[in-house]
């Protein structure tokens, strides 16, 4: 339900974050197959009805927090946050679902506005003063600029450089990046 207990919808700068409807994902399709948008996605084209269907499946799960990002009444990107397990030894389950997987797609329409930053920012509070999650991580290729700065605003650290370790249709092999974050190294934006 993207998450028990999680309250929506929530503010993120001048945005409204909340479960997807399927209007709400005709209108995220009326974009997210156009080339400058699947030029970074590792998941390019989607199948309308596939890509509907899995993210209102993800509405009713408590370990995916799947939403949209209104502005003035119109859904200008998504965010995801995906628990689940760390790594961690069998002898206790301290590391079940204390990790979560970032993600975020802006409406090239509105790309420059720093709402991938509210967005990203929003979905990493609900992550750690939350969910209590203990770490977050996000990838991207190298040469997606915008992606990694974003989570450099957001203070995560590029744990790893992968030299030609991604598949790009277009570029071939290309270098790609995983960042992360530490609860107690989150601070919230203007807090």
């Amino acid at each position: 339900m993207t998450g028990p207990g999680v309250a929506w919808p929530r503010r993120a700068g001048q945005l409204e974050l909340r479960p997807p409807t399927r209007v709400d994902l005709d209108g995220v399709l009326s974009w997210r197959n156009r080339p400058e948008v699947t030029r970074w996605l590792l998941r390019t084209t989607v199948e309308p009805e596939a890509f509907a269907k899995a993210w209102l499946d993800a509405v009713e799960d408590p370990d995916q927090h799947a939403v949209v990002a209104v502005l003035d009444g119109r859904v200008v990107a998504t965010g995801s946050l995906d628990v689940h397990d760390g790594m961690g030894q069998f002898d206790g389950d301290v590391w079940r679902r204390s990790e979560g997987l970032l993600g975020y797609l802006v409406d090239p329409a509105y790309a420059g506005r720093g709402f991938a930053t509210d967005i990203a920012g929003a979905l990493l509070d609900l992550a750690f003063h939350e969910l209590g999650l203990h770490r977050v991580t996000a990838g991207c290729f190298a040469d997606n600029h915008a992606s990694w700065r974003v989570m450099e605003k957001l203070g995560m650290r590029r744990e790893q450089h992968g030299v030609r370790d991604s598949w790009h249709a277009e570029l071939g092999w290309v270098d790609g990046y995983t960042y992360a974050i530490l609860a107690e190294e989150w601070a919230s934006p203007g807090a």
